[in-house]
């Protein structure tokens, strides 16, 4: 079968090509290397899978409507929709940009999709839908109407317009909500990366508030796995949570990347950022029923493969 990956040569894109060329998938990676960090990192990335011939790299913007109609229609059988631009923070300073890429650039893939008839779309949401959420773990089912930065304003947006796809073009979505992926090759703004490299180099970590505020860190192959899954069983409209359902605070995580390194960080407390939520926390109830999803990396084996990778790459 022929898959389009867009952001292929992204942190999660770059794992999930790599998977399906290895279970012979022939896939197309859309990518047009944005400068949101290096894009030499990305090119790294995604030099494996340039080796392969079932692999062809396609250099073009998600906003390019002519550009998606001729990737699509070129037998492309599902698509897994990743490209985006990331980070709660940065959205914040530039919401119009965000909105155009996330927002539009989606409805294009969708468009295309519908012209060509793909029968499968799977979208990558992300956790930073659910705000502040009071009830925890979140579920599927929780209201999301009140999302708190505009990253996150896309991300539920973006749900919407896939389901508004699939009501009305009978486009199978799955709509996958990523809680705090890490592991190798995650973006360098992320903080389980910018904290071990700046203790690797004696530097003071900024810790926003207390570092009290809870995390569900996910490791990438479970990510990846999840992924896999829910392209198997697309059908229908459905959204699913993939996390570890696993908690942890900040602290304790510095605390774990200490033991990983084998070095003692500098913490310099800072005030709160807008947008960032206090905790996210998935129910995987959903996803372990229906996509048989099963997380098996502990924080302290998925830091450990971490860190190694820091050191190799630096």
């Amino acid at each position: 079968m022929k898959v389009l990956i867009t952001g292929a040569a992204g942190f999660i894109g770059s794992h999930l090509c790599e998977r399906l060329l290895a279970d012979g998938w022939t896939v197309v990676g859309v990518d047009n290397f944005d400068d949101f960090y290096d894009p030499q990192i990305k090119r790294r990335n995604i030099s494996n899978c340039l080796k392969d011939e079932n692999f062809q790299l396609i250099e073009a913007d998600i906003r390019d409507g002519a550009a998606m109609d001729k990737t699509v229609g070129d037998g492309v059988e599902i698509i897994v929709h990743l490209a985006a631009l990331a980070g709660v923070r940065p959205s914040i300073a530039q919401p119009l940009l965000y909105a155009d890429v996330n927002v539009n650039g989606t409805t294009a893939l969708l468009e295309a999709a519908k012209k060509h008839k793909v029968g499968k779309f799977i979208f990558g949401s992300s956790s930073s839908v659910y705000g502040n959420n009071e009830k925890v773990p979140f579920s599927e089912d929780d209201n999301v109407d009140f999302p708190i930065s505009p990253y996150a304003a896309t991300k539920k947006a973006g749900e919407l317009i896939c389901h508004t796809y699939h009501h009305l073009c009978g486009i199978h979505i799955t709509c996958l909500r990523f809680f705090t992926v890490y592991g190798p090759r995650q973006r360098p703004d992320l903080a389980i990366h910018k904290f071990a490299k700046l203790i690797e180099q004696d530097k003071p970590i900024p810790v926003y508030g207390d570092g009290t505020m809870m995390r569900d860190f996910t490791y990438i192959d479970d990510i990846i796995d999840g992924t896999v899954a829910a392209m198997d069983k697309c059908e229908g409209f459905n959204i699913y949570n993939l996390g570890e359902s696993k908690p942890i605070t900040v602290n304790d995580l510095i605390t774990e990347i200490e033991k990983a390194l084998g070095k003692k960080a500098v913490k310099e407390y800072l005030r709160p950022q807008p947008g960032d939520v206090e905790r996210t926390y998935a129910d995987i109830t959903k996803a372990a029923s229906e996509l048989g999803y099963k997380p098996s990396t502990t924080i302290q084996l998925g830091l450990k493969n971490f860190t190694a990778w820091l050191r190799s790459n630096t």
